[in-house]
């Protein structure tokens, strides 16, 4: 088959209104209890479930079917705690003076801070990264379009699939990132775009309160 060839799109299952209503509805009911965890346990999840995930977010739409995405998926404890070093300087810098009053009294409410254990818990951290050079197959290094954008679809459905097979999750961005290239042995031309922190929850984890205030559908939509 040759690239400028097409295929029937046959994929999609034929529901009825009602049908599509009650997938909708099930789909947010599913993932309207996804929330960020800041304490995991160190239980081990199997790698089957996290490379079908990987799978599942590597489907995501893109700039020019590039899929300017790599996944480094770190379980060794001697890079997890690299990881968890370099990160937590960033994060002293952050909350001892680099960042504004208030951005720091936005975070407040969530009960964030520089200590962050949950890199060496968790039994994996997926690093994200955008190619800006590269392609379809191996080896190539051509430019790659709507980097940003194309990650941050790809990661979200990560997110979701991981959610859908019951392992909590937390994005965490320190910055400056650079540091994950050489932790994880990626190419100058990748950018770092943030680390997936993925396993099960606690038994005592907690989630704070204003995490789960969410706004209503008539602030988040309008229809013209």
């Amino acid at each position: 088959m040759k690239p400028h060839d097409k295929i029937p799109y046959t994929d999609l299952p034929n529901y009825s209104d009602a049908e599509r209503v009650a997938k909708a509805k099930a789909a947010y009911e599913q993932l309207k209890t996804r929330r960020t965890c800041r304490h995991f346990s160190d239980d081990s999840v199997p790698r089957e479930a996290i490379e079908y995930a990987l799978l599942a977010g590597g489907t995501a739409p893109n700039g020019a079917n590039h899929q300017p995405w790599h996944f480094a998926v770190v379980e060794s404890a001697e890079k997890k705690k690299a990881i968890r070093e370099a990160a937590e300087k960033e994060e002293k810098a952050f909350y001892s003076g680099k960042a504004s009053q208030e951005w720091i009294d936005a975070l407040e409410p969530l009960g964030t801070d520089d200590d962050k254990p949950y890199l060496e818990t968790a039994p994996y951290l997926i690093v994200i990264f955008g190619q800006r050079k590269g392609g379809m197959y191996p080896g190539e290094m051509k430019q790659n379009y709507y980097v940003n954008e194309s990650v941050g679809i790809a990661t979200g459905m990560l997110i979701s699939a991981l959610h859908d097979a019951g392992l909590a999750t937390l994005t965490h961005t320190p910055n400056p990132m650079k540091f994950l290239n050489g932790v994880c042995d990626r190419p100058a031309n990748e950018k770092p775009m943030m680390v997936l922190v993925v396993g099960k929850p606690a038994d005592d984890a907690t989630i704070p309160v204003h995490a789960t205030v969410k706004k209503p559908l008539e602030e988040i939509s309008t229809w013209l």
